[in-house]
């Protein structure tokens, strides 16, 4: 009987054990994968045994995050793309490839598009806080040696080898698009003029600070007042008609806001100071004029009521005292970009854009003439103007200094990186404008190129480099932040130093 209790009692044991053991089977999966709904780091304190084969005594393997990273426990559809796409803002990675390829190094090399359900991975980079990134001081002639980049490069992976490739070959600054000329505004702008935008700067602190930790000056550049966007959202806003009383157009396209309307002075004002605030060290005004092209006739502004006596060197002018006792408190430089013509000073260019360069030099700290070579066609008897560099750099410097004598400013111009016009584009015609420039008066130079090809500049600088204090001193920042954020070194150029 006693012989029989007890086969019962185990007989019972072992069902209520295996009752348990299946329930737990189903049940935790379940929890798992409720929980997995809402992806987020996670620091795990205790190592995790782990047995790599039945029979194997098990394994320590640590799920503790190194210092500066975090763990992450993926889910099912996950993929490293994804994974980075998502902790991109909370990392002091710049985008979502480097990230990723970071996030695949520090976790074993997961191969495969998708992740395994509950794989961990290891996401470095991990900010304790948001980045809040200082100006760094320089005197107005520093001198500059830059690239230009449209806010949607800058933000890219190409857009950083752009940068880390001209720190290499000895530049030490890059403009990138804040406000670009068809009023896209790139970095997050909380404005009622604003609306919602694309955003292709995220963080712009962050970038601010990778500039910085590769020894670059930033310049934000912000095109002001030809603004399609605004204009076409904001009507009111634009140059009016005469005849129609609706808003004029240029040569049949509404592109232009009233420059003379406080309302877009003061938006652009706001734009110049959001980029101050995130750590900029210059702000770059473009488009600081009136609409030089169309039916002048027909073109009303609100200074004619408001100023009826002023003239729009006036306006211009007046603007620019306001804007300049916003901005330098900050500690940043204001530049101006201004139509390298202006040298000339013929008084249809300045009825027609308003840029008085003497009026101009007052509010502002640098002055950068567009003196393409290519740009002055019609211009002193030569038949092809983008094949005599030397001739037009060297006459536009030349006139430059002569009528802002007596000032403080800085001319540092915008040279032609780019082949338009030109059959004799290279990087001897590079250094040509470089030499001139500096030799005439100029102090650091820009190079131009709207689709971002820098092939040429990149050709010329190791010669420029190495011939000390001919073609520039090499001045550098004063106080370049140390510790860099992380990155990606594996950018990949061919022969000529051309980004892939």
């Amino acid at each position: 009987m006693r012989r029989s209790s007890s086969i019962l009692i185990m007989i019972l044991s072992c069902l209520a054990l295996g009752f348990v053991s299946w329930h737990l089977t189903f049940e935790l999966p379940a929890a798992a994968a409720q929980s997995a709904q809402s992806p987020e780091l996670v620091r795990a304190s205790n190592p995790v045994p782990r047995v790599s084969k039945p029979g194997d005594p098990p394994t320590l393997v640590s799920s503790v995050a190194p210092p500066g990273s975090a763990m992450y426990v993926a889910k099912r559809g996950d993929t490293l793309s994804l994974v980075a796409h998502r902790f991109l803002s909370q990392t002091s990675f710049l985008t979502s490839t480097e990230l990723a390829d970071a996030i695949r190094k520090a976790s074993g090399n997961p191969q495969g598009t998708y992740l395994k359900s509950g794989q961990e991975l290891i996401v470095p980079g991990i900010l304790p806080a948001p980045i809040v990134e200082k100006t760094i001081p320089v005197p107005r002639d520093f001198e500059v040696r830059a690239v230009y980049l449209t806010g949607v490069m800058a933000a890219s992976d190409r857009g950083l080898r752009i940068i880390r490739r001209w720190r290499e070959l000895g530049g030490n600054a890059v403009v990138f698009d804040v406000k670009d000329s068809d009023g896209s505004v790139n970095i997050p702008f909380d404005h009622p003029l604003a609306g919602s935008h694309h955003i292709a700067i995220h963080d712009l602190p962050k970038f601010t600070h990778f500039l910085h930790s590769q020894g670059m000056h930033a310049i934000a550049r912000v095109a002001i007042f030809r603004d399609e966007r605004l204009v076409v959202a904001h009507p009111e806003l634009a140059v009016k008609s005469h005849r129609t009383g609706q808003p004029w157009r240029e040569n049949g396209k509404l592109v232009w806001t009233d420059p003379s309307q406080p309302k877009v002075q003061e938006y652009d004002i706001a734009v110049a100071k959001r980029a101050a605030e995130a750590g900029v060290d210059e702000v770059q005004f473009d488009y600081v004029r009136f609409p030089a092209e169309g039916d002048q006739k027909d073109a009303s502004f609100v200074f004619q009521t408001a100023h009826p006596t002023w003239h729009r060197s006036e306006v211009i002018a007046d603007f620019l005292k306001h804007a300049y006792a916003e901005l330098h408190p900050a500690g940043v430089l204001l530049s101006l970009d201004v139509f390298g013509i202006m040298a000339w000073q013929r008084p249809v260019d300045l009825g027609h854009t308003g840029q008085d360069i003497v009026q101009m030099a007052k509010y502002c700290d640098v002055l950068s003439p567009m003196i393409y070579p290519s740009h002055f066609f019609g211009m002193d008897g030569i038949a092809h103007p983008g094949d005599a560099p030397e001739h037009f750099i060297g006459e536009s410097m030349k006139r430059f200094e002569l009528i802002t004598k007596g000032s403080d400013v800085v001319i540092r111009p915008w040279l032609q990186a780019f082949r338009w016009r030109t059959k004799t584009y290279s990087p001897k015609y590079i250094e040509v404008q470089v030499e001139t420039a500096k030799n005439t008066g100029g102090i650091g130079f820009l190079f131009w190129n709207a689709s971002n090809d820098y092939s040429k500049p990149y050709a010329a600088m190791p010669e420029m480099r190495a011939a000390k204090g001919q073609y520039f001193r090499g001045d550098e920042l004063p106080n370049p932040v140390q510790a860099g954020l992380a990155s990606n070194p594996a950018a990949t150029t061919d022969r000529s130093g051309i980004d892939k």
